[in-house]
């Protein structure tokens, strides 16, 4: 799919049978999520989420969530380490998370689902003072 017809939500309360988990952002392909839910929550998995970590939800992230996300079927999870200014890119295939990707620094990002655009990795690095990155 090329660019657009995407719907991203910040913190979305996601509803996976017994499991309630909330990524730091879901994304939908627009024709997924078609009529939008009139609920606060939503039961259809996203196509892409990311999970910004942190000292004290990494584990979590990387483990509970993430076997939740396989057996809901998303397709792919992102993992911004602001500390460590770096991404990984997961793609769920045959039911498993495989490492499509990583990034760090400033390399220039082009990763499934979104191929299609590239940017810096800095852009997502909250400038400090003086210009130098900070923690976002």
């Amino acid at each position: 799919m090329g660019p657009g017809g995407w719907i991203f939500i910040v913190e979305p309360e996601l509803h996976f049978g017994p499991h309630v988990v909330v990524p730091d952002i879901g994304g939908w392909r627009r024709e997924r999520l078609t009529p939008f839910p009139e609920t606060a929550f939503i039961e259809s998995p996203p196509d892409w989420l990311a999970e910004i970590l942190s000292p004290s939800t990494q584990a979590i992230d990387r483990t509970d969530k993430l076997t939740v996300y396989a057996a809901a079927g998303v397709s792919y999870c992102w993992y911004v380490d602001p500390i460590a200014k770096t991404l990984e890119v997961l793609a769920l295939t045959g039911g498993k998370w495989l490492l499509a990707a990583t990034f760090k620094d400033a390399d220039p990002v082009s990763a499934p689902p979104f191929q299609a655009h590239t940017f810096p990795l800095d852009v997502l690095w909250a400038p400090g003072p003086g210009g130098a990155n900070v923690i976002a």
